[in-house]
């Protein structure tokens, strides 16, 4: 005798006679194999904090705090806010794997796996605390402990442990609303063999660092007021306030911003528009002060941080980089442009779960092609202008050699953007494609 599945209907061979057997078959996963799988999602430490304040954001909270606790293998990571809180059901559904929840358009969360995925993804116990009464002092827990689902391979989630540090953080919400999310048992943030040890405080200080630099650039929008709300966000991290990291220096005199842009774009059934806005940052010389020139250089410096800042519904998720449409080079530096969608596009930009990879849609790479080329020459020349008055020249150097072609070429780009006439330029340099391509090669277009 033998079985086969043919689309969802179980059949039965035995001889020549054959039995439709019309049942469904549970097929629930084995959660202690795919809850192992989960765990490699693809975040890191600072991009799962971030996941953890998205939802903070979304519930309202005005301030999130982080704090990177070190007590050997006791070590832990707590993050409060004091936004809306959940009822007790409520948190039964966000710590389901696939909330049943939906989603309102542009909130942060997407799949209904960021609170799970991103605390296991560090930590082998997740426990959340959550109060929603302003009056009542009622106060709901739950843990999500992998030891337990490994030992029952079943996907449950139990009381709050009486000898964790839950008890000692549940005075967090004693002034009103809010949540706690605790991350204990971190066993893919410290060595385990060796969690008490000298390397493993230095390592998790220099995790609270680079997290405070991360959440300041992350949501920089919401601390710095650039998000419509009743108050700006405030984010601390181990009670030291994040610093708000714009990527594209508002506060410098010697900015240039260039006419903003905006596409219409759709697929199938979505459709929704994208902004484009494009700065030119100043040299080291024109910013306000060396201090603030290094600073806005960015974690990966100036020259890793050229290229697209790209938004979703005002959180970074990718920043710097040319997607493909180009590449880096020392003399773009400088150019810097923020592209913001909201989340009707999320399908088009293929968002991954972490939320901190997208993919430029088909549709609109062709549409980016001329301002991010356009913004690129403008750096260019400001870039080779700035070099030259640096540079010490014992006579003249003739602007028409061939070796400074490109510098004409950025120059003539960037003084049609001066004075309004790029769709002019545009079709100027398409002509000159056509009729004399050497030209424009040498010219850069």
């Amino acid at each position: 005798m033998s079985r086969r599945g043919v689309r969802g209907i179980l059949v039965v061979m035995s001889g020549s006679r054959s039995v439709l057997l019309r049942t469904a078959e549970d097929v629930t996963p084995s959660a202690r194999r795919l809850v192992s799988s989960l765990r490699d999602i693809g975040y890191d430490f600072t991009t799962a904090l971030a996941d953890i304040v998205d939802n903070s954001v979304a519930a309202g909270a005005s301030r999130v705090d982080v704090d990177i606790v070190f007590d050997g293998p006791h070590s832990y990571v707590s993050i409060t806010d004091d936004g809306d809180g959940m009822t007790a059901s409520g948190l039964v559904e966000a710590l389901r794997f696939g909330t049943r929840r939906g989603y309102e358009v542009n909130a942060l969360g997407r799949y209904g796996l960021g609170l799970k995925t991103a605390s296991i993804s560090q930590a082998r116990r997740l426990t959340v605390l959550t109060r929603q009464a302003p009056a009542l002092r009622r106060i709901a827990g739950r843990t999500l402990d992998l030891d337990h689902i490994e030992r029952t391979d079943r996907w449950e989630i139990t009381p709050v442990p009486s000898a964790s540090v839950a008890d000692d953080l549940r005075t967090r919400l004693d002034g009103g609303p809010g949540t706690v999310v605790i991350w204990e048992i971190l066993d893919r943030v410290l060595p385990m063999r060796r969690p008490e040890g000298g390397w493993a405080r230095r390592r998790l200080e220099g995790m609270a660092n680079r997290a405070s630099d991360y959440l300041g650039m992350v949501f920089h929008r919401f601390i710095d007021g650039g998000v419509a709300r009743p108050d700006p966000l405030v984010i601390t991290v181990n009670g030291e306030k994040v610093r708000p990291w714009n990527p594209f220096a508002p506060g410098e005199e010697h900015r240039t911003e260039l006419v903003p842009d905006r596409f219409e774009i759709a697929e199938d059934d979505e459709s929704g528009t994208v902004r484009l806005r494009r700065y030119v940052l100043p040299s080291r010389e024109q910013f306000s002060s060396p201090t603030e020139f290094d600073r806005l250089a960015g974690p990966r410096k100036w020259n890793r941080q050229q290229g697209l800042y790209i938004y979703r519904a005002n959180r970074m998720i990718q920043g710097g980089g040319w997607c493909g449409l180009r590449a880096p080079d020392e003399h773009t530096k400088y150019a810097r442009a923020a592209l913001d969608f909201d989340t009707d596009l999320d399908g088009l930009f293929r968002i991954n779960v972490a939320k901190m990879r997208v993919s430029i849609p088909s549709e609109l790479r062709p549409l980016l092609e001329r301002p991010v080329n356009e913004l690129c020459a403008r750096a260019d020349a400001a870039y080779r202008r700035d070099a030259e008055r640096r540079s010490p020249r014992s006579e003249p150097v003739s602007t028409t050699t061939p070796a400074d072609a490109s510098v004409v070429g950025a120059s003539l780009v960037s003084a049609a953007l001066d004075a309004g006439e790029q769709e002019a330029l545009t079709r100027v340099m398409e002509a000159v494609r056509t009729r004399f391509p050497d030209v424009a090669t040498s010219l850069g277009w």
